[in-house]
């Protein structure tokens, strides 16, 4: 619904005019500094949209800058310390976690502060990458498709991995031996064909897939692609329609007459 510019341009005045204003109805409705702050936000909007479509465009655009700012490549760092050292920098930027061979898991803490000492680890691979609840995305995967001995991958509830992002992971499918995309709303069946170039993996949990219309199917499917990959999620029958004759024998009382 449109929100004409003359309204946001009464909603300054309003904030910011005389007794019969805002201002003027208490002086406790917001501290002074707030009420400047606010009147501001209000003149900002009215100068620069004309409706609420034009204000969400902006603020979507905002947001993808965000996103596509944080899954940048980090090149000097990768010039400097090596694609292994680069890598657990763009994930612990993120806020994940990472493992590097023969040492312990490193993250953050609750300030997003973590130790630098995997600066020293430049000959070290890195085995095991925790990206859940990451902003990873196509852009992102740059970072990590250079580790070639990465054995374990976590992408649980990433919201920006989608089918593409899948169809990028056979660059690890000399190593990649375990993997998570539990939760990721954008990962449709049509990703999930994409991993049967990994056919070392020995753990897939595709579990929570709101995009996959017929999970149960979808898990025949795979284990039929990866026959030597225990495949975690949906149960065979979920999302599957039985016969008649089978609804009635599920249904069936389990006392005898």
């Amino acid at each position: 619904m449109a929100a004409p510019r003359a309204y946001l341009h009464l909603g300054a005045l309003l904030w910011n005019g005389g007794p019969r204003g805002l201002r003027g109805m208490s002086s406790a409705v917001a501290p002074e500094g707030n009420q400047g702050k606010w009147g501001k936000l209000l003149q900002f909007l009215a100068d620069r949209f004309y409706d609420v479509e034009a204000l969400r465009e902006y603020l979507f655009q905002k947001q993808m800058s965000k996103i596509h700012q944080k899954n940048r490549s980090f090149t000097y760092i990768k010039e400097q310390y090596g694609p292994y050292v680069a890598a657990a920098y763009f994930i612990l930027k993120q806020g994940g976690a990472v493992k590097f061979q023969g040492k312990e898991w490193i993250r953050s803490n609750g300030r997003g502060h973590y130790s630098l000492e995997f600066l020293n680890f430049q000959a070290i691979p890195v085995e095991a990458v925790d990206a859940s609840d990451c902003a990873i995305n196509y852009q992102g995967l740059d970072n990590l498709l250079a580790l070639k001995e990465l054995q374990s991958l976590w992408l649980q509830r990433c919201p920006h991995v989608d089918d593409w992002c899948l169809s990028r992971l056979y660059q690890l499918a000399d190593s990649l031996q375990e993997l998570s995309l539990a939760g990721c709303p954008r990962i449709s069946e049509r990703g999930l064909a994409c991993l049967h170039h990994l056919q070392n993996l020995r753990r897939l949990d595709i579990s929570d897939l709101p995009a996959v219309s017929s999970p149960g199917l979808t898990r025949i499917l795979v284990e039929e692609m990866l026959p030597n990959c225990e495949v975690l999620g949906a149960e065979w029958t979920e999302g599957l329609k039985l016969g008649p004759e089978k609804q009635s024998q599920d249904t069936a009382s389990p006392i005898p007459a």
